[in-house]
């Protein structure tokens, strides 16, 4: 468990504090929909002891670390290979109509980062995969190599914000034509070329961008995030609540979007009342995204880019 010991999950006691008002002091459940090694999971489990908690991941290997990890639960844990926009799926066969709590904690794993074969990291050469579930989908190779030139330059414009995604989607045609791309070193060179000499010395690594833009793109990031927010907001019990930690804009915008959405009133500017089914069904806790302290920064540098959300349930939803 040393591996899982030095993976340390971000903003843990301020999500236990967030947490509290819908689980404390009573059975509860809640769905970890990205479970990983299983810190947030383990920290829920250990703060309320009447707390079950379904735990969702699309990698089979981060679920059997976890498995280990919270196997001292018991049955309050339960494991479920699924991506977690079938969270809808997942809690009808197990007979479950609300949960209590449900928690994302996004993007890529400590876990896959540091798994050299995974090809997630532009640090180590591997091969070009970056799939979080590896027994299916595309690779990172097959996007570089079979997209065609305008579709290349929209996902590192879309995903990566990339400014330099024209120059870059060129280099990689000429590169491919001569050879197919397969592991990430070669990707890296070309990167570290095709940036120019002054956005390399003030822009922070050249690959960081692409390989970011590429790995949303292979897994389909923003499109199941899309589904799973209001799935998700759909299966919280009234007085539940939901806690997302996003690291990158584009998913702190859908979950921003999807939250502002249920938060608002739905009757018609300029009546004296509310009309009956019209009131929000959403409220925002947190005032904006809030952001990881210094010290925490400091000790565990993955913190520095979260944003946390949260939104409790104060009505059912509308029919």
């Amino acid at each position: 468990m040393a591996a899982e010991a030095a993976h340390v999950p971000v903003m843990t006691e301020r999500v236990l504090e967030l947490f509290a008002p819908a689980l404390e002091g009573r059975p509860a459940v809640v769905v970890d929909a990205t479970t990983g090694l299983g810190g947030h999971s383990e920290a829920l489990l250990t703060a309320f002891p009447q707390l079950k908690l379904i735990g969702l991941d699309r990698d089979p290997h981060a679920l059997e670390r976890a498995g280990a990890r919270l196997a001292p639960f018991g049955d309050r844990a339960q494991l479920v290979h699924a991506v977690y926009d079938t969270l809808p799926d997942v809690l009808d066969r197990l007979g479950l109509s609300r949960v209590d709590g449900v928690m994302f904690d996004l993007g890529v794993s400590s876990m896959q980062l540091d798994s050299e074969e995974r090809g997630f990291a532009y640090a180590r050469d591997a091969p070009l995969d970056m799939r979080m579930d590896p027994t299916t989908g595309q690779t990172a190779a097959d996007v570089l190599n079979t997209y065609e030139p305008g579709e290349l330059v929209r996902i590192l414009r879309e995903y990566g914000e990339e400014r330099f995604a024209q120059r870059i989607v060129k280099a990689i045609v000429a590169e491919r034509a001569r050879q197919p791309f397969d592991r990430s070193e070669r990707l890296v060179r070309l990167l570290y070329d095709a940036v120019p000499a002054a956005s390399r010395r003030t822009g922070g690594h050249p690959a960081k961008r692409t390989f970011q833009a590429l790995r949303i793109e292979v897994n389909g990031e923003l499109e199941v995030l899309r589904r799973a927010i209001p799935a998700a907001l759909s299966a919280l019990a009234v007085g539940g609540r939901i806690v997302v930690e996003s690291y990158h804009s584009l998913e702190d915008r859908i979950v921003k979007q999807a939250f502002a959405e249920l938060a608002k009133s739905r009757t018609p500017p300029g009546l004296p009342v509310e009309l009956p089914g019209h009131g929000p069904e959403l409220k925002l806790i947190t005032r904006g995204a809030e952001k990881a302290s210094e010290e925490e920064i400091e000790q565990n540098p993955r913190a520095a880019s979260v944003r946390l959300r949260v939104a409790e349930r104060i009505k059912e939803a509308d029919a």
